[in-house]
């Protein structure tokens, strides 16, 4: 049996972003309706030919009290009776709700769906966020141990270090490229020039993972159109999708042979080149979930493009870097974007449509196909898209 197939003759057509950051008067409703209209508009097309919505969310029920927001979107946006669902998969639920868009699309359901991510989280202090987003923790398991997923990180750098030398230093210029990078990105939340001193000096969260290293809690929503190919040649600049894959790993924290790797990564990355045709050098840049500075590094590993080991010294050495041989996070990622939980996986998507049209802000030179990644919980959930310039 096949278990992910190839998803052909699909192109992302529309994309629409607000910006990331704190939205205090704006409803969590209003934050997703605004992308989605913007996406409407990039795509050129009626609302009337969506016939199918998919919301990525994680927490808006504890943090908002507000959940049916599929249902509450289809009608704000006046699509009618249409399926509409609230996806959930802790922080790739914006992943996997592109996904489930493009499914719906590919089997002929419809003819246009749309997929938006969203979250509001500002409003809420960090105790009541800390315990929102541990949800994504096994609770009778996992939570029980009083773990917190900057806890968890802090670990896992540690262990890099200890079985690679992985320093601060080489840390530090993930942190440094990615709050560089936001500066020229106008949806980011905090893009600004760090120094060494500047993270060392940062408050210290969880040994050794220090507050510049940690992506912000982030209010946002993005939101992206898909149809079929025939139907995009009336589309302004469409973005084929070449892949969209969705794993699962171990929903417990790490252990084993490996506690500082997660396998639905590895998988999803394998599937994915599989299904698109193509293989890792054909990649021209990455957008993956930085949730903590070091994660940038383990991801990166586990997708496959640096070995095991290395990719801290990468990121020293600027090959990670808009202009560098592997372009990673040119948006800021998370540390600089933010990261609104639900919005995080089709903001990805949304970056990589920039970067594919070579209108992106950080635009890498001659970009051709991006791959995403949006992981969730501790590896055990995870989503991997590869879009391309079809031209």
């Amino acid at each position: 049996f096949k278990r992910n197939i190839r998803l052909k003759n699909l192109s992302v057509v529309g994309i629409g972003s607000t910006i990331f950051g704190q939205h205090k008067s704006t409803s969590i409703i209003e934050l997703a309706k605004q992308a989605a209209n913007a996406a409407v508009m990039d795509a050129g097309i009626d609302k009337t030919q969506i016939g199918a919505l998919y919301v990525g969310n994680f927490v808006s029920g504890p943090l908002n009290g507000q959940e049916v927001l599929g249902g509450i979107l289809a009608d704000s946006l006046g699509l009618g009776a249409i399926p509409a669902t609230k996806v959930e998969g802790a922080c790739a639920s914006g992943g996997i709700a592109f996904r489930h868009a493009c499914l719906s699309v590919a089997a002929g359901l419809t003819d246009c769906a749309i997929a938006i991510g969203v979250e509001k989280m500002t409003h809420e202090n960090t105790i009541v966020v800390t315990e929102a987003l541990n949800s994504a923790l096994d609770q009778d398991i996992d939570g029980k141990a009083g773990h917190t997923f900057p806890s968890l990180y802090g670990l896992a750098w540690q262990l890099h270090t200890k079985r690679y030398g992985t320093n601060r230093s080489q840390v530090s210029a993930v942190v440094k490229k990615n709050k560089k990078a936001g500066l020229k990105n106008p949806l980011a939340q905090m893009g600004t020039i760090l120094s060494e001193d500047d993270i060392l000096n940062s408050r210290l969260i969880s040994d050794p993972l220090r507050l510049f290293d940690c992506c912000p809690v982030t209010d946002g929503a993005s939101a992206v159109i898909i149809t079929k190919v025939e139907n995009a040649k009336y589309a302004e600049a469409p973005i084929s999708v070449l892949a969209t894959v969705q794993t699962s790993g171990s929903p417990h924290i790490p252990t084993g042979n490996d506690p500082i790797s997660f396998q639905a990564t590895e998988i999803a990355s394998h599937q994915a080149l599989q299904i698109a045709g193509i293989t890792r050098q054909d990649i021209s840049l990455i957008e993956l979930h930085d949730c903590f500075s070091i994660a940038e590094i383990i991801d990166i590993e586990d997708l496959g493009f640096i070995a095991a080991g290395h990719a801290a010294s990468w990121a020293a050495e600027g090959r990670t870097d808009s202009a560098g041989d592997l372009p990673i996070n040119p948006s800021g990622g998370l540390i600089s974007k933010g990261h609104p939980v639900g919005a995080t996986g089709i903001g990805q998507i949304y970056e990589v449509c920039k970067q594919l049209r070579g209108i992106h802000p950080n635009q890498v030179r001659d970009a051709k196909i991006g791959l995403t990644h949006n992981v969730g919980g501790c590896g055990v959930t995870c989503s991997v898209s590869i879009l391309a310039n079809p031209d």
